[in-house]
């Protein structure tokens, strides 16, 4: 305070206020309403930064009332302006597909129904997968992902230099040795070369997985395996660069296995991470007896 250095009565005749309505102030008792506002928004700033500023005002004012705090979406976002607090925003995603010469055909087992369904259905039963390139100093890296519909977990990865059918055959392999992946699973993915492959046929034979493709032009048709991408590179991938493979690589599976399978709550699920999507499906199925 600077009435240590100055005078009180200088101090208000220079910036034109009264000295009762300094006293005033120096005297004024917080009221309830303004403590809960400096409270929550303290709160709220931390779990902004937890979240790795990836959450807006919804999936805060979830996370506040599920620890018992409670807040409206309104208020949320209200303190969140007041904070200066924006989630990052999402950017347009470029599909990759690259045809095959000379595809084995699988037909649409998933048929357009990419919804979680309910948590009486099993787990690892509808699987879809798709690739994407991450750019590094030292040159393209590709991931391959497996995603289960019913809890939106990603059960198998596989990251490469190079997009060879063993990229995607390591991802599902992944996935099955999770032990999540049910019999007679239905793996969607789309035509893409890798997915339509001889080798990839064989595999899938092999591992009892079921094949089932998108149709041609149809751009949602593989929807939630191309929305977990833009999901990673809006929240993680944009907002750093990445010198080598290595520290890609890293960032990718801190990414998948730390934050988005267990912190990242979905909307599509009730607000829950899949996780806990996979905690009470085991719950709701005879499989957890």
């Amino acid at each position: 305070m600077e009435k240590a250095n100055y005078p009180v009565t200088w101090m208000c005749a220079q910036l034109g206020v009264a000295r009762s309505t300094y006293y005033a102030w120096r005297h004024a008792v917080e009221s309830a309403a303004m403590t809960r506002r400096r409270e929550l928004a303290a709160m709220i700033v931390t779990l902004f930064y937890h979240f790795n500023e990836v959450y807006g005002c919804r999936r805060i004012a979830r996370e506040l009332n599920k620890a018992g705090v409670a807040c409206s979406v309104g208020l949320v976002a209200d303190l969140m302006r007041e904070e200066g607090l924006r989630a990052v925003q999402p950017r347009a995603y470029k599909r990759t597909t690259k045809p095959g010469q000379d595809p084995v055909e699988h037909p649409d087992l998933i048929g357009g129904n990419f919804a979680p369904g309910t948590d009486a259905e099993p787990v690892g039963r509808r699987l879809v997968g798709d690739i994407t390139y991450l750019h590094t100093g030292e040159g393209w890296l590709y991931l391959a992902t497996v995603i289960d519909l019913a809890t939106r977990m990603v059960l198998g990865w596989q990251m490469a230099t190079h997009m060879r059918t063993s990229l995607v055959t390591d991802a599902l392999a992944m996935a099955i040795d999770s032990g999540h992946v049910g019999p007679d699973a239905i793996f969607h993915s789309d035509r893409g070369a890798q997915y339509t492959s001889r080798e990839f046929a064989k595999f899938c034979k092999r591992r009892k997985i079921r094949p089932s493709v998108g149709r041609t032009g149809i751009c949602w048709d593989n929807a939630v395996a191309e929305s977990f991408f833009a999901t990673l590179k809006n929240e993680m991938y944009y907002r750093q660069p990445f010198a080598t493979r290595a520290r890609a690589r890293f960032a990718v599976a801190e990414y998948i296995e730390v934050f988005y399978n267990r912190k990242r709550m979905h909307s599509s699920l009730g607000y829950r991470t899949p996780l806990e999507a996979l905690t009470d499906h085991q719950r709701n199925t005879p499989q957890a007896a």
